[in-house]
């Protein structure tokens, strides 16, 4: 039962582990020149394809339609109004979708739909892929030519895009993968580092089945999101923090796997790049458990996701770029209660740790105080990053107010009146 709850809990990890072989078998044959350019595309394509109608059931129409309708406008679309063609369309589809799945949850009263949720979360990797390569269009970086349109093969000329959107190694899962970088995977003679990508594979396979035996072995001391109605005074704390450290686990796992797949099949690496470095790596997991600075923290947490963010929106921003930002990305996750609160919290958490810590720092003129100071920051940002998470993962709004109204609020609050208080300083200097 302890295995199967391992593995078959969440079943983007069961078909990502389907893939893996597959991924190795691509790779193997790109690497000694048995496919063409051509064929690499119809393969990954393809995979993609039989990935997510295994996993998603019917759902996968819901990845399709939108996959199609963007290569469409790829090639329809100037290259001057394209990102903003396919933002609007691209979110208003995934905005529908997760609409109808709020209706299904709160309205309908009906239990989640696994094969629905897979296909959701694909959705929003989707959406990553195609506002990223409508930005490049529009900057020039990448170019649609209309030579097979001409040559009245206009199917010839949509494979690269449609591959790049539903290529199975990141169908599921996974850091952003540029469209430059893909194509030139793709097109390269023979991908090198076979040996030292499936090295690289193999230790985050056994860093991400070590993540998840951590977290099998926790979940026996943990006190469950459930247990914060009978939790009292700050006992709360330690059930917020606790849940906190789960999901984090889980997305550490997740995203080590995730990345295992990506090198397996020959993309997790760059061309002309040290093999032994990828997207994420041990170094990021260390930086975001042991920093004490919540914009550090932020910046680091899913990195190739926060890139896109700040690429998207946080760059593109005339005004208040940083809640912007964090306003997107609530509606990106999903638009639930735990998320719009959890996201707008997190961004006056950023903006007060702007504040806060040039502050103190001044303060702190001894190696003694430096690391008092350093000390109690670092449990105050586990304490504010956990009641994050908890928020975000809530999906009602019973659930978030037995979270606002725990003793762990006290140390946003906290973070709140700071900033008050260092904004108000601020302006009668």
């Amino acid at each position: 039962m302890e295995w199967a709850d391992l593995f078959l809990l969440n079943p983007t990890i069961l078909y990502q582990m389907l893939a893996f072989p597959f991924a190795v078998l691509f790779h193997y044959l790109c690497s000694f020149g048995y496919l063409s350019p051509s064929a690499r595309y119809v393969v990954l394509l393809v995979g993609g394809f039989l990935i997510a109608c295994a996993a998603m059931g019917l759902y996968a129409l819901l990845l399709f339609i939108p996959a199609l309708c963007s290569v469409a406008i790829f090639h329809s679309v100037s290259p001057l109004r394209v990102h903003t063609w396919v933002f609007v369309f691209q979110m208003s589809w995934q905005t529908l979708c997760h609409l109808g799945l709020h209706y299904r949850e709160h309205y309908l009263q009906e239990a989640p739909c696994i094969r629905l949720s897979i296909a959701l979360s694909s959705l929003m990797l989707l959406t990553q892929k195609v506002t990223s390569l409508a930005l490049d269009i529009h900057e020039g970086t990448v170019t649609v030519t209309f030579e097979h349109r001409r040559r009245k093969e206009p199917l010839l000329g949509a494979l690269p895009f449609c591959s790049y959107l539903l290529f199975f190694p990141a169908l599921l899962g996974g850091p952003l993968c540029s469209f430059k970088r893909f194509q030139a995977q793709i097109l390269c003679s023979s991908l090198p580092y076979f040996t030292q990508s499936l090295w690289v594979a193999g230790q985050k396979s056994l860093w991400a089945l070590t993540l998840q035996l951590l977290r099998l072995a926790m979940r026996g001391h943990e006190g469950t999101l459930t247990s914060l109605a009978y939790c009292t005074r700050f006992g709360c704390v330690y059930v917020v923090w606790i849940s906190a450290l789960l999901f984090r686990l889980a997305y550490y796992s997740h995203w080590a796997l995730d990345e295992s797949l990506l090198n397996a099949a020959g993309f997790g690496l760059a061309l002309g790049h040290d093999p032994t470095h990828g997207d994420l790596s041990g170094t990021a997991m260390w930086t975001l458990e042991t920093t004490h600075r919540i914009a550090l923290f932020t910046r680091t947490w899913n990195r190739s996701t926060a890139q896109w963010l700040r690429r998207l929106i946080f760059q593109r921003s005339p005004t208040q770029p940083l809640l912007a930002t964090f306003t997107f990305s609530a509606w990106w996750h999903g638009l639930h209660p735990g998320q719009v609160f959890g996201f707008m919290c997190w961004a006056v958490m950023v903006e007060a740790d702007y504040r806060i810590h040039p502050f103190l720092s001044n303060l702190t003129k001894s190696w003694c105080t430096r690391l008092l100071y350093k000390a109690l920051t670092w449990v105050l940002t586990q304490l504010v990053i956990a009641y994050i998470m908890v928020a975000v993962e809530m999906r009602s709004f019973s659930a978030l107010w037995l979270l606002c109204t725990s003793y762990i609020s006290f140390f946003p609050l906290l973070y709140c009146i700071s900033l008050l208080l260092l904004a108000k300083r601020a302006t009668q200097k």
